[in-house]
């Protein structure tokens, strides 16, 4: 066994004591972040006696719970590697179903797409990329965030907007004109028991949506009401506790039709999607 392999089973048998679940792929991506290689590449490397130091102590923060997204800057999303850092949401796989099923709505040649609470710009941007000719409208409140969404959607027809997406005037002269509306909202539960990584790293303002987690997401609907053109769809993300509420919401809204719970790529339920009411 080489030196680094057994660096790296050190590591990971001291994130898997520390209760990092992913202790062992943590490990290697740690150790392919400070070679600077990628992580399939780790097997032929020979590093001097300064990675181990910079190794031993990137080890140590993720030990301390610190997420693995803060200490390499960057997250995976899809096919994107997103720049992000203290201060912004990270993007979890969970959201990469909302984005599939997203790419897979037909769309006018150039399409209008808005992001709702776009933090890091995931959404937006792997959403611009798909459909090279639409442009997308990425919203959120946050100072932070909309630095890093900058960065991650530059070179894209993407326009940030910095609003509350509560406001009941939000683009209001996008009336009618959306294409396409997907959401990732603070949705989680007020005292919800979270990992350290999430409790003490994302920012409260992007998790939390209120006692029952539908804060945000009530006035998500009926902004979207008023933004879609007939038929155009919407999906929004939700707690997994709460799609039945979501499913409700919708529905009693009376201008949606097609109100459907979709689960995420573990089988949970995820996300609701719906359709504008009328013809497209």
């Amino acid at each position: 066994m080489t030196r680094l392999r057994r660096a790296i089973d050190d590591a990971a048998r001291t994130l898997e004591q520390a209760g990092v679940d992913s202790a062992h792929v943590d490990a290697e991506l740690l150790a392919a972040h400070v070679a600077g290689v990628d992580r399939g590449l780790l097997r032929f490397q020979d590093p001097d006696e300064g990675f181990y130091d910079d190794y031993r102590s990137v080890v140590a923060a993720r030990a301390r719970r610190i997420p693995l997204q803060h200490l390499t800057s960057t997250a995976a999303f899809g096919p994107l590697l997103l720049d992000v850092g203290p201060g912004v949401f990270i993007p979890r796989p969970e959201t990469e179903a909302l984005l599939e099923w997203a790419c897979r709505q037909p769309l006018p040649a150039t399409p209008l797409i808005v992001d709702l609470c776009t933090g890091s710009g995931a959404l937006a941007a792997a959403l611009a990329d798909a459909t090279p000719a639409a442009h997308v409208v990425a919203v959120d409140d946050s100072p932070a965030a909309l630095a890093y969404a900058r960065r991650n959607c530059a070179g894209r027809d993407v326009e940030l907007v910095d609003a509350d997406v509560t406001d009941p005037r939000l683009l209001a002269d996008r009336d009618g004109t959306v294409d396409l509306l997907v959401s990732n909202p603070p949705y989680i539960p007020d005292g919800a028991e979270l990992d350290p990584e999430v409790a003490d790293h994302d920012p409260a303002h992007a998790l939390f949506g209120g006692a029952d987690g539908m804060r945000v997401i009530e006035p998500i609907v009926a902004l979207a009401a008023r933004l879609l053109r007939p038929g155009a769809p919407i999906g929004v993300e939700h707690d997994d506790e709460t799609a039945a509420a979501t499913v409700a919401l919708f529905e009693r809204s009376g201008v949606f039709t097609d109100v459907t719970s979709r689960r995420d790529l573990a089988g949970r339920p995820r996300f609701v999607t719906a359709t504008r009411k009328g013809s497209g």
